[in-house]
């Protein structure tokens, strides 16, 4: 063989040997940022998982086990609908749909079902996974936990139907209160001056029920029972038309805690407001009885109105009244038992005092 023939095949082996080395190193970088990506998507706090067309999990990651809970092995193999509340089935089969036609779907808010059968709000995206040849093979779906914002925006929400009703409630209050005190009043200068006490009252015991910058009603540590039932109920003190107290409070007195008095002050508020327009402080006849009992771990109040209109059961709660037992039963873990007498209504409120007094009280 020639010297030419050998410098050929040693030119075209060294363009061989350049060409693998190039293929090596493109694989290693291939191997290197596929390496990266399934680090990124191991890692990240969404849960990522892909399936093929047929609906079948082909992959999971950490974030998916977090949010669903169950392991990689529990999950790959498995159809996805396992995550699919049966209401939302439908679901399922659209953004297949979706995907085999190539489209994307971004955030997409619904529901999804955990290992432990607890549903979850999450946002979705889905996008279709392509092979080399550009066809649709499968999808890719990361989901993100909104379980926060969702409860964020129900707290908005009871917030402005809350703020609607104290609103409404204290226009209520302030037209009964004009009321009342014209039937006693027997010149304009009195009339003026019991209705400018008592809507100042009223605004006090208003500002009880709001929370401070720093998440207390009153701003303070703590507040004492009694002197507090006295500030929310001043509206309504007074002489009613047969000369007795129209209302009166008694029993024991104990602190109550920063993080109690707000709670604890619109409860009374409530029933004090619904007192003022349909019960014993509606006339001017009406009596109001609160008594409170210590029961040892619990404290006990029982409101006792009498002299009022004739009362009975509504089929239908108000606002004010779920507020109120939504308030009690999960702030404070009490009670609220309603009963309705002919000559009244009685309400029986059970607060653990561990929930409502300041926490070196509960230790003494």
């Amino acid at each position: 063989m020639s010297i030419a023939a050998h410098a050929a095949i040693a030119i075209d082996n060294a363009h061989l040997l350049k060409a693998a080395e190039h293929e090596v190193t493109v694989r290693r970088q291939a191997e290197h940022a596929a390496h990266q990506l399934a680090a990124i998507v191991e890692s990240s706090e969404d849960a990522i998982l892909s399936m093929d067309l047929d609906g079948i999990i082909t992959s999971w990651n950490a974030g998916a086990e977090r949010l669903y809970g169950y392991t990689v092995e529990e999950a790959v193999g498995k159809p996805v609908t396992l995550l699919i509340p049966n209401d939302r089935q439908g679901e399922e089969l659209d953004f297949l749909a979706q995907v085999r036609a190539g489209r994307r779907v971004d955030h997409f808010e619904t529901l999804r079902r955990r290992k432990n059968g607890g549903l979850i709000p999450i946002s979705l995206r889905i996008s279709p996974i392509r092979d080399n040849a550009g066809a649709v093979i499968g999808a890719s779906k990361i989901a993100r936990d909104i379980s926060d914002r969702k409860q964020a925006e129900q707290q908005k929400d009871l917030l402005i139907q809350e703020m609607a009703h104290r609103v409404k409630n204290l226009f209520m209050v302030s037209s009964s209160v004009v009321s009342l005190s014209a039937k006693s009043a027997t010149s304009a200068d009195e009339l003026a001056s019991a209705v400018i006490a008592r809507l100042g009252s009223l605004a006090r015991a208003h500002v009880l029920t709001l929370p401070t910058a720093h998440g207390g009603g009153s701003g303070e540590g703590r507040a004492s029972l009694q002197p507090l039932l006295a500030t929310i109920l001043s509206p309504y003190v007074g002489e009613n038309g047969q000369g007795q107290c129209r209302v009166t409070t008694r029993g024991c007195d104990l602190g109550v805690s920063r993080a109690a008095i707000t709670g604890f002050s619109l409860v009374v508020h409530e029933f004090a407001t619904n007192a003022a327009k349909y019960g014993a402080l509606s006339t001017d006849t009406g009596h109001l009885d609160l008594e409170c009992i210590d029961r040892g771990g619990a404290l006990e109040l029982i409101w006792t109105e009498r002299g009022g209109p004739p009362v009975s059961e509504s089929e239908t709660e108000g606002f004010g009244t779920k507020l109120a037992k939504l308030t009690i039963e999960r702030q404070f873990g009490g009670e609220i038992l309603r009963q309705w007498h002919p000559e009244g209504l009685v309400i029986r409120l059970t607060i653990p005092k561990d929930r409502l007094q300041p926490f070196d009280e509960t230790k003494s």
